[in-house]
C-alpha cells in the first residue's frame, strides 16, 4: 500500500492538536468540542483520540465520556522536568526554602517571551492546590519576569512592548515601555526585582536571577505569596536576601563564577596630607 508523502508528518501533527486542546480552564473534552478548536472532523477526531487513549495519552470518563489527558502524559512531563540540569539543581534548594520561609518558591526559565515554569514548592503560609509547573506567566507583570528583562537589554523590551505582549492584568501593571524601563533601571540597581498585584491582586512577590556558566540570566526565582503575608514593603529587604542567596546559589551550581575586582585603595588622610 502506498502512503502519501507526508501523511505520516500530518497524523502526527493532528494528534497532537488534540493534545494542546487540554488546558487548566478546559481539562476534559468531548470529542465536539476537540472538533470545534481543531477544525477536524469527528470521524478523523474519533479516530485519533481512540488511539491516543489506547496509548494512555488520553483517559474518558466512563460516567460523564468526557476526556482529559492520560497517565503516559504525565509520564513525559517528569521525563522533560527530570531531564532538565536547571530543574535537577534547583528542586531541594526550592523545597528546603518553601519549608523555611513558608511562603510559594518558583523557578521559572524564558521562553518564547514568556517566563516557563519548571517548578514550585508551596509553603504553610501560601498553599496552592495545583503545580505551577509546566504554566507560563507574561514577563512585564511577574517578579521574576521583571528580573530577565532586566539582563535583556533595552531593545528587547521595546520590541515586547510593540508586539503587544504587555496586558493589563491589574491597574498596578506595567503597559508602557518607559515606565518599565525605569523600573528595570532599580531591578538592575539592587540586583532583585518585586511584583505587587501586578498579575493578581493580594500577591506579591521577590525575585532574583540565575545565571549560567557564561554569565547570562537564564533563568529566575522568587518567594510568593499573599501579600499580607510577605509584608511588603517592611520585610522587602529581608526576603531579597533571602532569594537573591539562593539564587545565587543556583548560579554556582551551574557553573557561574563571580570574578571579584579589586576595589582602589583609597588613601587617609594623612597620606594625602603628606603628598
Amino acid at each position: 500500500m502506498s502512503v502519501e508523502p507526508g501523511a505520516g508528518t500530518q497524523a502526527v501533527e493532528r494528534a497532537m492538536s488534540l493534545l494542546v486542546c487540554f488546558t487548566d480552564e478546559h481539562s476534559e473534552l468531548r470529542i465536539s468540542e476537540l472538533c470545534a478548536q481543531t477544525g477536524l472532523g469527528q470521524s478523523t477526531v474519533s479516530r485519533m483520540v481512540s488511539s491516543l487513549d489506547r496509548l494512555g495519552f488520553v483517559a474518558q470518563d466512563t460516567r460523564t465520556g468526557l476526556y482529559r489527558l492520560g497517565p503516559t502524559a504525565v509520564t513525559l512531563g517528569s521525563v522533560a522536568l527530570n531531564s532538565s540540569p536547571l530543574f535537577r539543581a534547583a528542586r531541594q534548594v526550592t523545597q528546603n526554602l518553601a519549608h523555611t520561609t513558608g511562603l510559594g518558591v518558583n523557578l521559572a526559565e524564558l521562553r518564547d517571551d514568556h517566563l516557563f515554569y519548571l517548578c514550585n514548592f508551596e509553603g504553610a503560609r501560601s498553599p496552592k492546590s495545583f503545580t505551577m509547573a509546566g504554566r507560563t506567566a507574561p514577563l512585564h507583570a511577574t517578579g521574576m519576569g521583571k528580573a530577565v528583562l532586566a539582563e535583556l537589554g533595552t531593545e528587547y523590551v521595546r520590541d515586547y512592548y510593540a508586539q503587544g505582549l504587555a496586558d493589563a492584568y491589574t491597574p498596578h501593571s506595567i503597559t508602557d515601555a518607559a515606565a518599565m524601563e525605569k523600573a528595570l533601571e532599580e531591578v538592575r540597581s539592587r540586583g532583585y526585582a518585586t511584583e505587587v498585584e501586578e498579575l493578581a491582586f493580594g500577591r506579591a512577590c521577590v525575585a532574583a536571577p540565575i545565571r549560567g556558566r557564561g554569565g547570562r540570566v537564564v533563568a529566575a526565582l522568587s518567594l510568593s505569596g499573599p501579600l499580607s503575608e510577605l509584608g511588603l514593603p517592611g520585610r522587602q529587604q529581608e526576603w531579597a536576601l533571602t532569594v537573591i542567596e539562593a539564587a545565587d546559589e543556583l548560579s554556582v551550581t551551574l557553573g557561574f563564577t563571580v570574578t571579584r575586582v579589586a576595589q582602589p585603595r583609597v588613601p587617609s588622610a594623612t597620606q594625602e596630607a603628606a603628598n
